[in-house]
């Protein structure tokens, strides 16, 4: 199992959903991927916040939405040693900050921003609490990917802010992939999304949720009131699909091949 006790400063570490329904998010999620979504003894001092469970491991957040007009969607965090120096550089590089760094009980310190394109992100310094303690696994994630329309200024402000190296990869008629890497090590990655996706959909991070068999996944999310938005596709890193859940929002499930899952366990991020 990919048990996680801590994250590298930089490391995409967190993810959250923003929804107007927990008992629903729970049917849905609890159906495709075996999640439990409690409500906490502290929930209601953190506005409503749940961590979805897999089996004792918590592997995601659920929130309810916070305005109106707010639409449901999945959020990326990165680790941070320091929130405020970070904070400092989003800014200093071009970010906007829309949620000042503030504690959250003795978990850790978050803050949001969105970057130079308005994509939106979140950076968590932990405290008692690292991220997701369970990756890589079916129904945990697998992969944080920025889909934008301007990765030459991405790559200026993801470098600058949290130190990532872009490594390219050509993927032929998809044109090129880049593979963030922070010392080496995959962190996450990036597609050129300009045509490919309507110009009404902002640029965003899309989150990857692993599946033991991804049309299978497919089916499953149809038949609990999802959306397929693209594919199932073959591409060298497995098998994977968009798609959408109930309320909206966007994420993509994946079959990792074999070829990814060995680079995983020699990388050591299996």
């Amino acid at each position: 199992m990919s048990e996680r006790t801590s994250y590298a400063p930089g490391t995409p570490c967190w993810v959250d959903l923003a929804m107007p329904d927990f008992e629903a998010a729970e049917r849905f999620y609890w159906g495709l991927f075996g999640w439990k979504i409690p409500e906490l003894p502290d929930s209601s001092e953190m506005g409503g916040y749940r961590r979805a469970k897999m089996g004792s491991h918590d592997v995601a957040g659920v929130m309810p939405l916070m305005q109106e007009g707010q639409p449901p969607a999945w959020s990326t965090y990165i680790s941070v040693a320091d929130a405020d120096a970070t904070a400092a550089a989003i800014q200093e590089n071009g970010g906007t900050q829309i949620a000042p760094p503030m504690a959250v009980a003795g978990y850790g310190k978050l803050a949001v921003f969105t970057d130079p394109e308005g994509t939106f992100f979140g950076i968590w310094e932990p405290g008692t609490f690292a991220g997701a303690e369970l990756v890589n696994e079916k129904g945990t994630v697998g992969w944080n990917e920025l889909n934008t329309r301007d990765p030459e200024r991405a790559k200026q402000f993801y470098g600058a802010v949290f130190g990532w190296t872009a490594d390219e990869h050509d993927m032929g008629e998809m044109g090129t992939y880049v593979e963030w890497r922070l010392d080496g090590k995959r962190v996450g990655g990036m597609l050129d999304v300009s045509g490919r996706v309507p110009d009404e959909v902002p640029s965003h991070w899309l989150v990857y949720f692993g599946s033991v068999d991804t049309d299978e996944a497919v089916d499953k999310i149809k038949e609990l009131g999802g959306d397929l938005i693209f594919g199932p596709m073959d591409i060298p890193a497995g098998r994977f699909a968009v798609v959408r859940d109930p309320f909206g929002a966007f994420f993509a499930v994946m079959q990792p091949s074999e070829a990814t899952i060995a680079r995983a366990e020699e990388e050591g991020l299996a």
